[in-house]
Order: C-alpha cells, then sequence, then structure tokens
C-alpha cells in the first residue's frame, strides 16, 4: 500500500486525486492531507480518509477546523505547518496540486526527505526549475507529472533514450476563444473565459488557458522535466483535446498518448507509475472519432505563450516575474478589477520593468516573488 500525501486536497486536482483513492482503497493510504481554506470540503475528506495529520494553510480556517474533532487525527494550522505537511514521516508520495507560487517550497522540502512528487504544481518548475531538478537528483527523489500533457511525455518516452528527442509536440486545446482576435476579446466576460470547452478544471487554470499562459508555463516545465531546448518543444493547437502530446524522434518516427480529457488517468499513473491499474474513465471509441485537427497557436492574439519564451529563453528570475505578475492579474480578473485584455498587459509591464538575476537562490526568488507582486498590484491600481 503506498502512502501519500495530498497537498491541495480541497482543489480541481485534489479532490480528483481522491476520486482515484476511492476507486483504488486497497493500493493507498491517505496520510496526510492539506489545504488552504475551504473548512467544508476539508473537514468531509478528513472525516472519511482520517489521515494521520490535516492542515489548513489560512489561520482562520484553521481554527474553525480546530472546533472539530476526528479521532486519530492531528490538525495543525499556518503556511509553515503547511509546508512542514510535505515532510511527515511515513510517506512515500507527495501530490503537490496546490495552485501557484505556494507549492514551491513544500516541493523542496518533501524532496530533501527523499520523498517522490507527483508534481500538479507546474509553476514550481517554472519559477525554479534548476533548484528543484537539481535536488531532486542528489536526493535520488523521481518526479512524476501529473499535468496531462507531461503525463503523455513521460509515457511517450518510456523505454526510450531522451537524447534521441528532435521534439516535443505540446499539445493545446485552445481555450474558449480559439479563432478569436483581439479585437473579439475586449470585453468578454469573466464566464465567458472560464467555459472552457474541454477541461473541467479550477478557475485559475481556466484562465491561463485562455490566455495561452498555462500552455507557456508548461513549455517551461517540459524544458526542466525532459531536458530539451526550448528550440525542441513545438505548442500545437488540438481543439479535440484527445492527443494529449506527442514526441517526435530523431528518425521522423512520432509516439503520442491519446486518452479521454479525465485528469484522473494522469493523476492515477503518476501514483501508481510504473503499474497500470483499472481507471473509472471513458475509454476512447475509435469508431465515433471523426477526425483530430492541428493548428498553429496565435501568439500575436494570446501572447501569453510568447512572453513564456522569451521568459523561458532568458532564464535567471525572469520566469518567477513572469509567473508572479500573471497570479496577480489573473485573481484581479476574477475579482473583475481588470479586463481579460490587461493581462497581457500587467505580465509585460512586469518583464520590461523588472530587473533580471542569473543564477537566482531560493531566497532570491521568494523575494523576486514579493517584490513582482507588489509592482503588479500597483501597475493594476493605475490602470484601474
Amino acid at each position: 500500500m503506498k502512502r501519500i500525501a495530498i497537498l491541495g486536497s480541497t482543489g480541481s486536482i485534489g479532490t480528483q486525486a481522491l476520486d482515484v483513492v476511492r476507486n483504488l482503497p486497497e493500493e493507498f493510504s491517505v496520510e496526510v492531507l492539506a489545504a488552504n481554506s475551504n473548512v467544508d470540503l476539508f473537514a468531509a475528506q478528513v472525516e472519511e480518509f482520517r489521515p494521520r495529520l490535516a492542515v489548513l494553510a489560512d489561520e482562520s480556517a484553521y481554527k474553525k477546523l480546530s472546533e472539530k474533532k476526528f479521532e486519530g487525527v492531528e490538525i495543525a494550522g499556518g503556511r509553515q505547518a503547511f509546508i512542514d505537511a510535505a515532510a511527515v514521516d511515513g510517506v512515500d508520495i507527495v501530490l503537490t496540486s496546490m495552485s501557484g507560487f505556494a507549492g514551491l517550497e513544500p516541493t523542496l522540502k518533501a524532496i530533501a526527505c527523499g520523498k517522490d512528487i507527483a508534481l500538479a504544481n507546474k509553476e514550481t518548475l517554472v519559477v525554479a526549475g534548476e533548484l528543484v531538478i537539481k535536488s531532486a537528483q542528489d536526493y535520488g527523489v523521481k518526479i512524476l507529472p501529473v499535468d496531462s500533457e507531461h503525463g503523455a511525455f513521460f509515457q511517450c518516452l518510456q523505454g526510450e533514450d531522451s537524447r534521441t528527442i528532435e521534439k516535443l509536440l505540446l499539445t493545446a486545446s485552445g481555450g474558449p476563444f480559439r479563432g478569436k482576435k483581439r479585437a473579439d476579446l475586449i470585453d468578454v466576460t469573466v464566464n465567458e473565459v472560464l467555459a472552457h470547452p474541454t477541461w473541467n478544471m479550477g478557475k485559475k487554470i481556466t484562465v491561463d488557458s485562455a490566455s495561452l499562459v498555462n500552455k507557456g508555463l508548461e513549455v517551461i516545465e517540459a524544458k526542466f522535466l525532459y531536458g530539451v531546448d526550448y528550440n525542441q518543444i513545438q505548442v500545437v493547437v488540438h481543439p479535440q483535446s484527445i492527443v494529449h502530446s506527442m514526441v517526435e524522434f530523431r528518425d521522423g518516427s512520432v509516439i503520442a498518448q491519446l486518452a479521454s480529457t479525465d485528469m484522473r488517468l494522469p493523476i492515477q499513473y503518476a501514483l501508481t507509475y510504473p503499474r497500470r491499474l483499472p481507471a473509472p474513465v471513458n475509454k476512447l471509441d475509435f469508431w465515433k472519432m471523426k477526425a483530430l485537427t492541428f493548428e498553429e497557436p496565435d501568439t500575436e492574439t494570446f501572447r501569453g505563450l510568447k512572453f513564456a519564451y522569451e521568459a523561458g529563453k532568458t532564464g535567471g528570475t525572469l520566469p518567477c516575474i513572469f509567473n508572479a505578475a500573471n497570479e496577480i492579474a489573473v485573481n484581479a480578473f476574477l475579482r473583475r478589477r481588470i479586463k481579460f485584455l490587461d493581462i497581457y498587459d500587467v505580465i509585460e509591464e512586469a518583464m520590461t520593468s523588472r530587473a533580471v538575476k542569473q543564477n537566482p537562490t531560493l531566497e532570491d526568488l521568494l523575494a523576486e516573488d514579493r517584490a513582482t507582486r507588489l509592482f503588479a498590484e500597483k501597475f493594476i491600481e493605475n490602470i484601474t
């Protein structure tokens, strides 16, 4: 039985990971659950799975949770408790499914304790890829990708020599505005942005999908996961979201991974690797599948992807700046403080204004994340 910790258990990935556990109760023991502030859902999860440790990062939410009694469960609260939850003894694998920069410190702490990582928090590699990969190598830790696209690459490369990779073909659905131009997006609403055509995801990642920032984050993530150059990563718009990604090898062969649009599949594969076990997902019916189409992304309209390539190629603290500015901008958009296209302006202003430091330490990245967030907030105040 594999002993797991789920950080971000009340989010989209976390709740689906618990679905995987429910379907395979003989395979997993949930040792740690950690979330931010959703007290009611978290309490129900704790009641059902009875982890040894349950942590809420938000202090006020923790106080509400601590009023409840769960026999045999230790309750803790606060940001540091959330980070420490990644290092609990007796855990084999840590699923990092929280959103944003907040995933970096707990991931590094889990790695330092020798725990394998099921990585759903792409921002960890975006802002600190070199630090994270080196740490994983130093401690002999596996990083198992949970993103559908990176899980696809991971599966396509099983048994292959990574030195024979010609190109990683990273698929993108195109989001709800595929084919639209800037003039069409001036007044799009939050609800329109959140209406993703093929995936059911959390709000932040859904906005990132619409802006193509999410695909940009995945480009940077792929560079570190698979050790390729940026010119070997090609984004391909695939509206049906059936091909989750492809690898082209130097002999011209292409291997693709296909599956239904259900995140439980890559989550389960990361948690059960290298075994494949039955999963409660819809199987593809190739008799009914009429067409699979592929397009070039429009990076002039959806500038998030272009910014990501620039940040990744420049390196240093620029990916951290890109990510922090985007997180602040998306939050402002969801709160209806700015318009959708303003997200790009916030990111561009931060990337062109903030000084870039090469070879940053963890402390440098933490400081730059804080500084960029303040910068982005001030910029938003000036344009609203």
